[in-house]
């Protein structure tokens, strides 16, 4: 037996002011800080210890796995792997949710956020904006840097991090995972089976840890959000 614990950040600087994030490194704000130390305590309070920590490159969720470590008081190597990173928004990156709706109207900007297959247009390689001129990234091969990315695209380079890297150990350990809305949307698709409809409905609460039960086989026994108050419909369990 053994556990799989998702965290989604804590709410970050832009989550508060309501724009699309991607690949731009903001942090977490106050609330996403206690956030995190709540996810901490949460953890805690279920007595699992855990073997192996995995985050994705940014800082929201770099400074969650920091934040919920220091509440263990367990300071394990932390694999940072940019293929858990959130999905690139393309042209659409720091622009603000809602005035984009009044804009383009709330089902295109429904169906940017949530459909399967559908990319924003690509954002310019000159800005300040694209990951190619964020220091966070500079060693990332070039190749590997989206101007633009569906959630299909983002599952793909997410799931093939995870099996390449993380199921296998699944087996015999404990493992947890710092990462963002749409990797970790990508994590519960594939673990769940989740379809294309499924999906765009599953919505991942800042800062709540997912908790998932494993037995020998690698089969789902059962999961769970530690914070009851702020769990949102797993769309399965």
């Amino acid at each position: 037996m053994s556990y799989l614990i998702l965290v989604r950040h804590g709410q970050s600087v832009w989550n508060l002011e309501n724009r699309f994030t991607g690949w731009v490194d903001v942090d977490l704000n106050e609330n996403g800080r206690n956030q995190a130390k709540k996810a901490g305590e949460l953890i805690k309070q279920k007595q699992i210890n855990i073997d192996l920590y995995y985050s994705s490159f940014q800082l929201r969720a770099k400074n969650t796995m920091k934040i919920i470590q220091e509440k263990l008081d367990d300071f394990k190597d932390v694999q940072s792997a940019w293929q858990l990173n959130e999905r690139h928004y393309g042209s659409l990156t720091g622009l603000n949710k809602d005035e984009m709706k009044q804009k383009l109207g709330e089902y295109k900007v429904h169906q940017f956020r949530r459909s399967w297959d559908l990319r924003p247009d690509p954002l310019d390689k000159s800005s300040s904006y694209h990951p190619l001129n964020i220091d966070t990234y500079k060693d990332i091969p070039i190749d590997k840097i989206a101007d633009t990315e569906s959630l299909k695209d983002t599952y793909e380079r997410v799931i093939k991090y995870y099996s390449d890297e993380i199921e296998n150990n699944l087996k015999n350990k404990n493992i947890l995972i710092s990462a963002h809305g749409n990797s970790i949307r990508a994590l519960c698709k594939y673990l769940f089976n989740l379809d294309n409809n499924q999906i765009s409905k599953l919505e991942i609460p800042t800062g709540n840890p997912l908790l998932i039960k494993f037995d020998n086989d690698n089969k789902i026994l059962n999961c769970e959000y530690l914070e009851t108050e702020r769990a949102k419909d797993l769309l399965v369990y």
